[in-house]
């Protein structure tokens, strides 16, 4: 199977969707992921070019653990500490930085780890008209590996922004990229943020 690479067609009727850039994901947070600092800028700068075209998704976590199904349930008893019941609101309000940008950006929550887990997420794409999704956020190689996949089922050429990514391990992320750049050709390409100015103009 060929290697996916830097996309070779412009980018057309597409959305941002940054996923999980939350407070509760930020230096500091419960599930702090250490390289978000280091992508955010680059994350700010394609949502300050893109802001009607971006969609946030927030993992928003139970109440309880009883409030989810199956192996969610023992999930949120071992990170009881993550439950709404004891984490304080404002860790699942997405970081400063890019919460000045909703509206006009829109903000989808999700109970799961992909973005589409949330129904409502593809019919609106669908209803816009939309063929690409264009992807950032945390974590590489969970909840972005996820709505990464689900993109694909659902038909949607999916490119990732692999300098706007971010997880808490190196080689989670490392194994993804190798992944996303040999199993995934013709639905999955890879750019950088400054290739993604040079192919996606509105």
């Amino acid at each position: 199977m060929m290697d996916a690479k830097s996309p070779a067609s412009p980018i057309r009727d597409a959305v941002h969707l940054c996923i999980d850039m939350q407070n509760i994901f930020a230096p500091g947070g419960l599930w702090e992921t250490p390289w978000m600092e280091k992508v955010l800028p680059t994350i700010v700068s394609i949502v300050s070019r893109y802001q009607v075209r971006t969609v946030f998704s927030r993992f928003i976590t139970p109440q309880d653990p009883g409030d989810r199904p199956g192996q969610w349930q023992s999930y949120f008893r071992r990170w009881r500490q993550a439950t709404r019941s004891q984490l304080p609101p404002s860790a699942l309000e997405l970081v400063p930085a890019l919460a000045r940008f909703a509206p006009p950006a829109r903000i989808i929550d999700k109970p799961a780890y992909s973005a589409f887990s949330n129904s409502a997420l593809a019919s609106l794409l669908i209803e816009k008209g939309i063929g690409t999704v264009v992807i950032t956020g945390a974590e590489t190689d969970v909840c972005v590996l996820s709505t990464v996949l689900s993109a694909v089922d659902l038909g949607f050429r999916v490119v990732i922004v692999e300098d706007a990514l971010c997880s808490s391990s190196d080689v989670g992320h490392d194994a993804l990229m190798t992944m996303y750049r040999t199993r995934f050709h013709g639905q999955v390409d890879l750019a950088t943020a400054e290739e993604l100015t040079e192919f996606w103009r509105e």
